[in-house]
């Protein structure tokens, strides 16, 4: 956590207030979250500048920066990017890592409670060594079925593992792997070379209805995890398989199963709707 709906909601959030925003008095309190970039370089190259595009890739939140850099964050599990309209409060204040002015006396605000999320600061030839690690958008629009096939060809893990592989797929991780693979009625232990044509195509669409409709709750909020705006977000509510293990399937009424074999993730199914004894 976050993963794909969390920081695409994020990003939404953030976009009509920071595009075409100027950086002032950057301020960095913690300097174990930086990657490739020390804190003094980190803030003289956000200080005067000012914010292109704001994106997102995979799990990040991408800010493409007048200078030709890109500042691109990581929240993973405990982190937050929030805009304040109004000074700090002492809570507020409580576990901020960067906090940068955007103008209007509002500022942007990344809080990482454990920070394990990550901040890297990267030029264009950066960049692109960057995200060439990455595999495709499974949102995106040329991203089809056959294209997704492709990237479960030639492996013989998991099919659960596959998808959560960066380098396979972009921004899904375990709440959304647990979920698609429900919906699509396929055992997560699958090697993913052993998927049918159909099953594969089944899978594609149940992971993108499952993407889409993260997103339109704006993401899951278990504990840490906020919007853009400070809100939390409500597919927790609708849940099918992630965080159910020993409830009733919702489908088909018997037991739900976790397993921490797979992958060492805990993984939730359903032995009868997807087809393994537990």
């Amino acid at each position: 956590m976050p993963e794909l709906p969390e920081v695409e909601t994020i990003v939404r959030d953030l976009r009509p207030r920071l595009a075409g925003s100027s950086l002032t008095n950057p301020r960095l309190y913690k300097t174990d979250v930086l990657r490739k970039v020390s804190a003094p370089r980190l803030l003289r190259t956000l200080r005067r500048n000012r914010i292109g595009e704001v994106a997102r890739r995979a799990k990040h939140v991408v800010l493409s920066l007048a200078s030709g850099h890109r500042l691109v964050i990581q929240p993973r599990m405990t982190g937050s990017l929030i805009i304040h309209d109004r000074r700090l409060t002492v809570v507020q204040r409580r576990y901020v890592v960067l906090k940068v002015g955007i103008g209007g006396g509002a500022s942007l605000v990344y809080r990482d409670v454990r920070r394990l999320g990550t901040i890297w600061l990267l030029d264009d030839r950066g960049w692109q060594a960057y995200t060439a690690r990455i595999g495709p958008e499974p949102l995106a629009p040329e991203f089809d079925a056959p294209r997704f096939a492709e990237q479960l060809r030639g492996t013989r893990q998991a099919i659960k593992k596959v998808l959560m592989d960066q380098r396979r797929l972009a921004g899904v991780g375990n709440i959304y792997a647990n979920e698609s693979l429900f919906r699509a009625g396929i055992d997560p232990s699958r090697p993913a070379h052993r998927l049918t044509a159909a099953e594969s195509e089944q899978l594609y669409h149940s992971l993108r209805s499952v993407l889409h409709e993260a997103i339109v709750a704006q993401g899951t909020t278990f504990r840490d995890y906020r919007t853009g705006t400070g809100q939390a977000g409500t597919f927790q509510h609708v849940l099918q398989a992630y965080g159910r293990g020993g409830q009733p399937c919702r489908r088909c009424g018997a037991r739900l199963v976790t397993t921490h074999a797979i992958d060492g993730r805990a993984t939730t199914f359903c032995w009868q709707c997807q087809g393994r004894r537990p």
